[in-house]
């Protein structure tokens, strides 16, 4: 959750690590700071707030060094202040590192080093490591050996980077479920704890898998086991540009990335549609493609936006592919011991490839023999590596902490793996043909969806100041409704639920009155009428109805209070589509509040903590 960056080199490294925090700051952070190694000496700087802040404290200080790392915290043992701050240092200061994750036996480790005579500064379990380390190097003298030593005595998860005076011109760097990466350079070399803090430098990147750590020198690196065993990892190129973490014109991220899902549905599924056989392709499945098709069960597991993504795949499978499906929270999915089989399907649905909950589900899935496959956007992330086979859904960087785009994709790549299995069983050629040319103008159906933005835009301003909204949908609607009502909570800060419209009844139309907005997804499928319905039982309460409808719906307009045409499609695509104008709302309200609408409050981009 947080932001690794650090450096070693023949360059200055301060403006490099402040640059490559700055790429991080979509991540969500409350903290920042900054440690140099010169001359046998290490400065430290940290403040609480924006890397703008901890600029300004800088101010004209000599920040000189060719080593050092650099950290964005967003806080988990602690509040968030200035002692709690990474880096974090030993007793004497001569240890100091960086640290993303979650020390789970650090209360016991407190104890033993209090006991052997060791005084703590912070409330933060990241501290406890730069004293373990100290503690292991009086008895050790040897710094690899106590860093090591350190390691093995960790329970949880961890991303470290750190600097030491026993060792001044090295940088040493480690991985436990926290991801981090080792970028390449000409005779420099970088660690980050996401890669488009370094592509300015670098392309070439090492993944560090768990139990593995880094020592990196001005002549190369070594990577090596936390045992001590020496490996050989590959080189991997990082393809996206930096251009596309860039605003290009938009005044948020987010914005920029609800605009780009014309563009980012289309590479989905591109190369991936055979029009004339009516057929989808996954080539990442190729080596699990035969448990994919004869799995009798199918669980999916996610958190967040992704767990409503996987809700609209449970009712894709079951409907075309008759095969039952289940989804969880990743976050309980291995707590309560659930039923897996080994000829099972296992979906881990992550837009990071990197959150915890989902990793951990995913672990537990193979551990019970089941098949686990990845839907996922960064190439060379956890998830992706650890399951069995899986897709991409290439959304490129998603930068706004509010996931936007990555849902849509999500979606879409579930709409490529629903088709393909349901055309080795029971549909058709002809009508995979149909779905698969409707799934060729998606794309323009969500362009066209887009041009509501301006009437969004009216709405918002009617309602940027009510304290509640309520979210119904129907089918394949639903999931919308949760997201819908999930977007606006993250960014503007005002409470919603999403409800099944038929569920209203059952308890929250006690709450309608003229005062509540009720944002009801009503496009013309299946449950049109029924939705029809529970639109009058909300009229007839005073709500005021905001309404989604298909484009040239003229039965409703008169009914409610607002309405929002989109495009239509076949069912299973429409909240493709349909979220689109739920997106822009929860935008144009949060703008109007005047809210962070890329760093939402106590949010960050990828969870990488339980």
């Amino acid at each position: 959750m947080c932001g690794i960056v650090g450096y070693i080199g023949k360059r200055d490294a301060y403006p490099i690590l402040i640059n490559g925090l700055k790429r991080l700051e979509y991540r969500g952070y409350d903290s920042a700071g900054v440690a140099l190694s010169n001359n046998g000496q290490i400065i430290i700087e940290k403040q609480v707030g924006k890397i703008s802040v901890l600029e300004q404290s800088i101010g004209d200080k000599p920040m000189r060094g060719l080593v050092g790392i650099a950290h964005t915290r967003w806080a988990t043992h602690g509040e968030p202040n200035q002692i709690n701050a990474h880096p974090h240092t030993d007793s004497e200061g001569n240890i100091v590192l960086v640290h993303n994750g979650i020390i789970e036996n650090y209360s016991t480790l407190r104890q033993m080093l209090q006991d052997k005579g060791h005084t703590f500064n912070t409330e933060t379990d990241t501290e406890i490591i730069a004293h373990l380390i100290e503690e292991f190097y009086k008895h050790t003298q040897n710094f690899e050996d106590a860093f090591r030593s350190a390691l093995l005595e960790i329970d949880g998860t961890y991303g470290l980077a750190l600097i030491t005076k026993h060792e001044p011109g090295k940088l040493f760097a480690a991985r436990m479920g926290s991801p981090l990466v080792l970028g390449v350079g000409d005779e420099e070399y970088f660690v980050a704890s996401d890669a488009s803090a370094i592509i300015a430098h670098t392309r070439d990147v090492i993944y560090l898998e768990d139990g593995e750590i880094a020592i990196i020198d001005e002549h190369g690196y070594v990577t090596k086991t936390i045992e001590n065993e020496v490996i050989e990892k590959k080189v991997e190129r990082v393809t996206f540009d930096l251009e596309r973490i860039e605003k290009a014109g938009y005044d948020h991220f987010m914005l920029k990335e609800i605009y780009e899902q014309p563009r980012t549905v289309a590479d989905c599924m591109r190369g991936r549609l055979q029009p004339e056989e009516g057929v989808t392709r996954l080539g990442g499945l190729s080596p699990i493609l035969h448990n994919v098709l004869r799995a009798r069960k199918i669980l999916i597991t996610a958190c967040g936006t992704s767990y409503h993504a996987g809700l609209i795949g449970e009712y894709m499978l079951e409907e075309y592919c008759r095969v039952p499906v289940e989804v969880e929270y990743a976050s309980e999915f291995r707590y309560r011991d659930p039923i897996i089989e080994d000829d099972n399907l296992v979906i881990a649905i992550s837009q990071s490839g990197e959150t915890a909950d989902t990793l951990a589900a995913l672990r537990e899935a193979k551990r019970k023999g089941a098949t686990v496959m990845g839907i996922v956007n960064v190439v060379g992330s956890s998830i992706a590596r650890e399951t069995h086979g899986g897709t991409y859904i290439h959304a490129g960087p998603e930068i706004g902490v509010a996931s936007t785009k990555a849902f849509t994709s999500q979606v879409t790549a579930l709409a490529l793996l629903t088709i393909m299995i349901a055309r080795t069983k029971t549909m058709s050629a002809e009508a995979g043909r149909r779905i698969v040319q409707e799934m060729m103008i998606l794309p323009e159906k969500v362009e066209q969806a887009l041009k509501s933005d301006e009437i969004v835009k009216e709405i918002a301003y009617q309602f940027k100041d009510k304290t509640n909204f309520l979210y119904l949908g129907r089918g394949y609607n639903y999931p919308v409704a949760l997201e819908g009502a999930l977007k606006l909570k993250e960014i503007s800060y005002i409470h919603a639920e999403g409800y099944p419209a038929a569920e209203m009844k059952h308890g929250p139309i006690a709450l309608i009155d003229e005062d509540m907005p009720v944002v009801v997804i009503a496009t013309k499928d299946s449950t049109y009428e029924k939705i029809i319905s529970n639109i009058q039982e909300v009229k007839a309460r005073k709500g005021r109805v905001i309404a989604v409808v298909s484009e040239g719906d003229e039965k409703l307009k008169d009914m409610v209070d607002y309405t929002i045409p989109i495009p239509n499609t076949f069912n299973f695509l429409q909240p493709v589509i349909s979220i689109i104008p739920l997106q822009l709302l929860a935008y144009h309200i949060a703008v109007m509040r005047g809210c962070n609408v890329d760093q939402p409050r106590n949010l960050a981009k990828s969870v990488t903590v339980e």
